[in-house]
């Protein structure tokens, strides 16, 4: 009864807030949509219940692979051949993947990283925080690129950062300030890319005020790359991330293939991004369609170009290597590879980086996550974590509809990273908590309480930030998505180490609403 309650009173709460915005009315109109979704749910779960065993057979069928499994190759045992179809595979060995399990870790881990790095440095974020530990990350870099310079053979270190445009301005002391001095003191060794997304143009932009304003689209990839090291997370750069906001890290330690990868995709995302200036003014790159000013269906149709050239490159470049290595004629064993100078362990894990930029048309994430849920079948376990548990109508069916066991862990409203905050972000933790029992009673009404879970994280003094899916099949092995309001860029692992098949969805990064 209490959760049918608070269903049914979560648009009058919606509607309460409306009127505490007088002279908001980009605000309001958003909170009126909210508001007249949360209501259509709610008629939608009368009507839908009786569909939702269809839900697999609905969904996108797995598609399929282009060639036979291979025998030669350690990746002919996995079943998840066919994403290499749609991005590029890189088989990694489990030796060089490192989990890293707490803010602190990720942060000290990242300064050792920066001060050795001799060629280049690739941070992509939504934005830099303003405090002491981010100044200090900052003096960091600007240490690094002074040795860079003084050096008896000085390296021709390169530093680029991307940032998202509306989180990056927001107030006076802001990620673009924070960067100004490395720009002024180092103009040819350092860019700063702030992606604007197309969506928030004319009328539209003049009207949402700052914070808000960040509802429409963002640049959401996290991936931290020194020389030849990635570090995939989910966190930002900022000071609770640092110290007590609990995310998830996973360093790539020595995959030069996957930095290469990386590298190019910040470097295209930054291409049809705006260009930080030393004035803290924003520029275009020459030749490019503005995000806001220009045609949004021209931009967006070059953006698509641009990222999926990186895609298409970097899977026929991977596809190349795997002939290479498996199927020449003059195939090496692992002993000749290491007796000719390539002393890398053999790869027992592999990492295939989803990308998800909706308004660019590129929709692979999505793709590959629903097929994976889809096939979820009767006896497989997933574990889905997130800070902000707000799925998609299309991942709510599939975890209803599927026969596989779910076990979510939630934040608990306490850990929320808009506890406590003043005026309407205040709000937000109970607004998720509204739509965890909503989802929940419709778990109960189905009678799938057993198979469905649902924990919420608690921490004293800790927030949590984690997003990401795990799912433990009986045979193959594989991983990564998340389920963030930010399209993705994420890697699903395919590991032959993993306990009884295990296919991890880990949250990699992730580029516009």
């Amino acid at each position: 009864m209490a959760v049918a309650a608070a269903a049914a009173a979560g648009p009058v709460f919606w509607r309460r807030l409306l009127g505490l915005l007088p002279g908001r009315p980009g605000l309001a109109a958003l909170l009126g949509r909210l508001s007249d979704r949360l209501g259509r749910n709610r008629d939608r779960q009368r009507r839908r219940s009786p569909w939702l065993l269809l839900a697999p057979l609905l969904s996108p069928t797995v598609p399929q692979v282009t060639s036979p499994p291979c025998c030669l190759c350690p990746e002919g045992v996995h079943r998840f051949q066919w994403i290499r179809n749609l991005v590029p595979e890189f088989g990694v060995s489990s030796s060089h993947v490192r989990v890293l399990s707490s803010p602190a870790e990720f942060f000290e881990l990242m300064k050792g990283q920066i001060r050795v790095a001799k060629k280049r440095v690739v941070m992509a974020s939504l934005y830099l925080g303003t405090g002491p530990l981010e100044q200090e990350l900052v003096d960091c870099l600007e240490s690094t690129l002074e040795k860079s310079l003084q050096a008896k053979f000085p390296s021709n270190l390169k530093v680029s950062i991307l940032l998202d445009f509306t989180r990056g301005s927001r107030g006076r002391k802001n990620s673009r300030t924070m960067l100004l001095p490395l720009l002024q003191r180092f103009p040819e060794q350092v860019r700063v890319s702030l992606f604007h997304t197309p969506h928030l143009r004319g009328l539209l932009r003049l009207l949402i005020p700052e914070r808000f304003n960040e509802t429409i689209g963002l640049q959401h990839i996290k991936v931290y790359l020194f020389d030849n090291s990635v570090i995939l997370s989910g966190a930002n750069l900022s000071d609770s991330y640092f110290t007590n906001r609990q995310d998830r890290y996973v360093f790539l330690q020595d995959c030069v293939e996957i930095a290469d990868f990386f590298t190019e995709l910040v470097d295209a995302v930054g291409d049809v991004s705006l260009q930080l200036q030393g004035d803290d003014t924003v520029q275009v790159v020459d030749g490019m369609v503005h995000p806001y000013k220009g045609d949004r269906a021209e931009y967006c149709k070059a953006a698509n170009k641009r990222v999926m050239d990186v895609i298409n490159s970097a899977r026929t470049r991977q596809q190349m290597l795997h002939a290479q290595t498996f199927h020449s004629n003059s195939l090496l064993t692992q002993e000749d590879a290491a007796a000719a100078g390539d002393r890398r362990p053999a790869p027992d894990t592999w990492i295939y980086p989803l990308i998800q930029m909706k308004p660019f048309e590129i929709q692979i994430d999505e793709i590959v996550t629903e097929t994976l849920l889809t096939e979820a079948e009767r006896g497989a376990k997933v574990y889905l974590t997130t800070g902000y548990f707000n799925l998609t109508q299309a991942y709510m069916d599939l975890v209803l509809g599927t026969r596989a066991e779910y076990q979510i862990l939630l934040a608990s409203p306490e850990v929320n990273g808009f506890f406590g905050a003043k005026g309407v972000a205040g709000a937000i933790p109970a607004a998720y908590v509204h739509i965890e029992r909503q989802f929940y009673s419709e778990v109960c009404s189905l009678g799938q309480q057993e198979r469905v879970q649902l924990q919420e994280y608690w921490r004293r003094g800790w927030t949590f930030h984690a997003k990401g899916m795990a799912l433990m099949k009986m045979t193959g092995m594989a991983g990564v998505s998340s389920f963030s309001r930010a399209s993705a860029m994420t890697p699903v692992w395919v590991s032959q180490r993993a306990p009884a098949g295990t296919v991890w969805l880990r949250a990699g990064c992730a580029a516009s609403k």
